[in-house]
């Protein structure tokens, strides 16, 4: 359950946390019509607390409002500092947030007409998706029967609404055959990413991950491949198939709320020691050091606040 804070932002206001209500003939309801982000902010090892990377993730969210076909009544800034507001009125030194930006009720069917365009912005306390063992001992997946959409299926560079049907098809597929979590393979067979991670493997100590083109480009992806060059490991983006993954020293998720989960296990088979890796403790250590404001050479990537 989500354990509520007292206020979410909503169309420009503060609005209490029970009130933030829509229609249940909201458009977005009934086609997917809506892109959201997934941020984190952290408390600091020196009191103060930080978004991680707000700046590029609300960019992303008005990107993909662009992709899908509809414009953002709120600015780039306006989106960044109601972020910091929701967090200091509802007194969150750490917390998940969840921008939405969604056709809101009016004409009904597939064509939104002129119906208006919603913004709201929660916050809430969150800790480990996965759990908090699965940081340390890892995690058990499987490849799931369900495909991720093709380039010119759904608009795949978007975090749209309606595309993570086929996320939660994974997701609930993996967790009722007992495991925590699901890969799905793209439409050649290749491995794309999970239900919501982007994914890397280990072999002899280089760091492998899907190209680009086949996946959402994860800001935790894009930071832990910029984080693991800074460290003097070699990254490679390239096709890589399950097979591929059944044999590597060592395999990982990267999320906004996966943070760095290692895989110690794929369709039964154990990956490497079964136990998070060498290379992904040392990128995780190194990861949480940043989130918790400890490495002054990636500063830029965190949004500071303090509270009242």
């Amino acid at each position: 359950m989500v354990q509520q804070s007292e206020f979410i932002w909503f169309d420009g206001k503060q609005v209490p946390w029970a009130e933030a209500n829509v229609h249940v003939l909201t458009h977005a309801l009934h086609y997917g019509t809506g892109v959201f982000e997934g941020i984190r902010a952290y408390e600091c090892t020196d009191g103060s607390s930080e978004v991680f990377r707000l700046r590029e993730h609300m960019v992303r969210l008005l990107d993909s409002a662009k992709i899908i076909g509809f414009k953002v009544p709120y600015s780039l800034e306006e989106l960044i500092q109601a972020t910091e507001d929701t967090l200091k009125v509802n007194k969150l030194a750490g917390a998940y947030v969840r921008p939405l930006v969604f056709v809101g009720e009016g004409a009904m069917g597939v064509h939104p007409g002129n119906n208006p365009i919603r913004v709201c912005i929660a916050t809430w306390p969150w800790g480990a998706y996965l759990g908090e063992d699965a940081l340390e001992k890892g995690i058990r997946v499987k490849c799931s029967s369900y495909t991720r959409h093709h380039v010119n299926v759904m608009m795949t560079k978007a975090k749209a609404c309606g595309n993570y049907v086929n996320s939660v098809l994974a997701k609930t597929e993996a967790v009722a055959d007992g495991y925590d979590e699901g890969i799905l393979l793209d439409t050649t067979g290749h491995v794309a990413e999970g239900s919501g991670e982007n994914i890397f493997m280990v072999r002899d100590g280089v760091i492998y991950t899907p190209h680009i083109s086949q996946v959402l480009a994860g800001l935790t992806r894009d930071s832990v491949m910029q984080l693991a060059t800074d460290l003097g490991f070699e990254v490679r983006e390239m096709s890589i198939g399950r097979d591929m993954l059944y044999t590597a020293d060592e395999v990982f998720f990267t999320g906004t709320a996966a943070e760095l989960t290692p895989i110690r296990e794929i369709d039964r088979r154990q990956i490497g020691e079964g136990k998070a890796g060498e290379i992904t403790k040392t990128l995780q250590t190194e990861f949480f050091k940043i989130l918790k404001g400890d490495n002054p050479d990636y500063e830029h990537w965190l949004h500071r606040y303090t509270l009242d």
